[in-house]
């Protein structure tokens, strides 16, 4: 046993944080003030993107960038139902529908051998989700938009610092979301962030994010009119002050967050009872979570019950994702139901997310390798 529970994942502030956000409170700016525009160029720089706005968060993000599309009721997005619900609400938001695609079982992303079926006239975008980090097969879905004349969004959420074929993430989709939740790679507290190489796209997200107000100086520098609907997505200069502070550590953070998951792979490689994710050759994920599968058929005891183990050892694992179609309101609204993707469903129903953040320490990787090794050698058929 362990004197300290670990959690699932961390945010890890320090010193020089806290210093930024402090001299952000003693200054005149609060929000919507330098700090904004430094942290949105400093992003997109280390992502080599043109432009990035911040939000509020990375679902606001989301549903901006489905408004930059033009998303409006009848259009279709294709998107996974393995992510978290914002990658799909954000369409419903824009009164569009989002379309599920089935993933593959060793990368548990979008399946692009399985995109083009599902293509329609009302399609207009195909939004991919980097799960765990690890980038989706970029070029594969790329050649499939331009056949059909697609937008890509790129829900990043989980892979700011992640690389496709040496390329940053951030800098290949018509648009890709950032999120700096406390328990993504970096954190600015709440707050997400849109990356793009258009600017059309750019100035319809930054007037989105401020209510849809569209300035007239000609007529006087009070006056401002909304030609459309806007929202008060805004991130302030404390968070963005967090943010910039804490990008500065992103690659030592993805080094030991990588240096943990060789740990976990290395230690779990010759146990038939668990699936690990396969990271592909051209890709290097900045492994926001750690994603086990644990091959039921081989054990006597079911995944609630070693998730409720481990949990009583101290750990305290999740679960990624309960699939979108699961959820009531997409059942409801759009008719999904359970059976609808085997390969998704498949896998939640034998997942754990074992701890991995940067302040993880080697003692406790190895508490938590030994625990599950316990679990599982203890209860095999």
């Amino acid at each position: 046993m362990i004197k300290t529970p670990i959690p699932y994942g961390k945010q890890w502030i320090d010193d020089d944080d806290i210093k930024a956000v402090v001299e952000v409170l003693k200054s005149d700016w609060l929000t919507c003030g330098p700090k904004v525009d430094e942290f949105e160029k400093a992003i997109a720089g280390y992502c080599n993107a043109k432009y990035a706005v911040a939000f509020s968060s990375g679902t606001s993000a989301l549903h901006g960038a489905y408004n930059a599309l033009g998303i409006k009721q009848g259009d279709e997005v294709i998107t996974t139902p393995l992510t978290f619900s914002a990658t799909a609400n954000g369409v419903v938001y824009c009164s569009g529908k989002p379309v599920f695609c089935d993933i593959s079982p060793d990368t548990l992303n979008i399946n692009p051998e399985l995109v083009e079926g599902l293509i329609t006239p009302k399609t207009k975008a195909i939004a991919i989700v980097d799960l765990a980090g690890q980038p989706c097969d970029f070029d594969a879905i790329k050649a499939i938009a331009e056949k059909h004349n697609l937008a890509i969004v790129e829900d990043a959420a989980q892979a700011l610092g992640s690389e496709y074929k040496s390329r940053k993430v951030g800098s290949m989709a018509d648009l890709t979301i950032l999120s700096f939740h406390p328990v993504k790679t970096i954190t600015s507290g709440e707050g997400g962030m849109v990356l793009t190489n258009s600017q059309e796209f750019y100035e319809k997200l930054k007037v989105f994010r401020n209510h849809g107000i569209v300035k007239k100086p000609e007529v006087g520098p009070w006056y401002y009119e909304i030609e459309n609907l806007g929202y008060n997505y805004r991130l302030t200069d404390i968070h963005c002050a967090l943010g910039i502070s804490q990008l500065k550590k992103l690659d030592k953070f993805i080094e030991r967050r990588r240096e943990i998951v060789k740990k976990y792979q290395e230690a779990f490689a010759n146990m038939p009872e668990i699936i690990l994710i396969k990271e592909e050759s051209f890709t290097k994920s900045a492994w926001h979570i750690y994603l086990v599968q644990f091959d039921l058929t081989k054990l006597k005891i079911s995944r609630k019950e070693i998730f409720e183990q481990l949990a009583q050892m101290g750990i305290k694992c999740q679960v990624h994702h309960v699939p979108i179609h699961y959820l009531p309101f997409y059942q409801k609204t759009f008719g999904y139901k359970k059976g609808d993707f085997p390969i998704t469903e498949q896998y939640y129903e034998r997942a754990i997310t074992l701890p991995l953040f940067p302040k993880l320490t080697n003692e406790e990787v190895d508490f938590v390798i030994v625990s599950v090794k316990e679990i599982i050698n203890a209860n095999k058929k």
